[in-house]
Parts: structure tokens; sequence; C-alpha cells
């Protein structure tokens, strides 16, 4: 089955939908989300995409990120993919949105309209190996160190809201 984007105007505007995998290839601005969950000491819970994913495979990124389906709220979204993805819920809040463009190899360019949530949660998670190949906790510090040591290790998404994330003091 096709999986479909909701095509948006750099406002967040829907304006159709696309075959999720297409609008990839034709840079398409389309709705997304990214969560960042951190628990009770600021740590932050990345995870690994798995080695599998048709892009950006192997990069460390933020707890979780997706598309919502056309008729899904955003935060709807979130919430199910976080299930999905990293096998636990808890509660998220809005934080910010951004727009970005990245070619992200193979062809590929990511063209999103970025809706960012912030969660909080102390635990483990209990991914999907199909999703995720690895998860770790980590302080806003080593953080900040293995970005600037290897930010090829990450993704370009990641980067992006995590910079404006800490600008803004909302972990």
């Amino acid at each position: 089955m096709t999986e479909h984007v909701i095509l948006v105007t750099p406002d967040d505007v829907p304006v159709g939908v696309h075959g999720k995998q297409g609008a990839h290839v034709d840079g398409l601005l389309h709705r997304a989300f990214s969560v960042f969950v951190v628990d009770s000491s600021g740590r932050l819970l990345l995870q690994q995409r798995a080695w599998t994913k048709y892009h950006s495979a192997g990069l460390w990124s933020n707890t979780c990120c997706s598309h919502p389906r056309p008729g899904e709220s955003t935060a709807a979204a979130a919430q199910r993919r976080l299930f999905e993805e990293m096998g636990f819920n808890c509660p998220i809040e809005t934080a910010f949105s951004f727009v970005y463009r990245a070619d992200v190899g193979g062809g590929l360019i990511e063209h999103e309209y970025d809706h960012v949530f912030i969660g909080r949660f102390d635990g483990d998670p209990a991914p999907d190996a199909a999703e995720v190949a690895d998860w770790r906790w980590i302080t806003p510090r080593e953080l900040e160190r293995e970005m600037r040591e290897r930010p090829d290790r990450f993704t370009y998404w990641f980067r992006v809201a995590y910079a404006e994330l800490r600008s803004r003091d909302l972990s």
C-alpha cells in the first residue's frame, strides 16, 4: 500500500496529497513532525534510524519523526508514531515549526514543514527493530560535542531542530 503525505504551502496550508516516495523524489513541500523526548534529568532520547530506511539510514536523530496521514492531525500522528517506533507513550506539547529542504542522498530531497513536539518520559523505550537500529539517552553537553566532531552521524533535520530547540531553551 502506498503511503501518502500532505502537501502544504510555506504557511502549512494543505494543498493536496502525494505518494511519500514521490514527494521525496520531487522535493515537494509536505507536512512532517519531529518528537524530542527528555527525561527528568534533562537527557534527550535519541534513536539511530534503522539501516533499512530508504533515506538517512543508520543516522542518529531525535526520538521520533514521521509524517501525518491525510485526515490525521499532526499531534495525533506524533503520538501514534512515538508508540509505533519507540514503544511508549507520553504527553507531548507543541514547541515550534520550521521549514527545511535538504538533499538526503539517493536522489531524494526532504522538503518539509516540520512540527516539533516535546515530551517527557523516564524509562527505557521498547523500539521496533524495523524502525530503530539503536537508541540512547544523552546529555546536551555530550550531544553538542558529538555533533561538533561528527555532524555527518546525525540527520539534517535533527541538527536544525536541535539548534532551534536549544536557542529557545525548551528542553
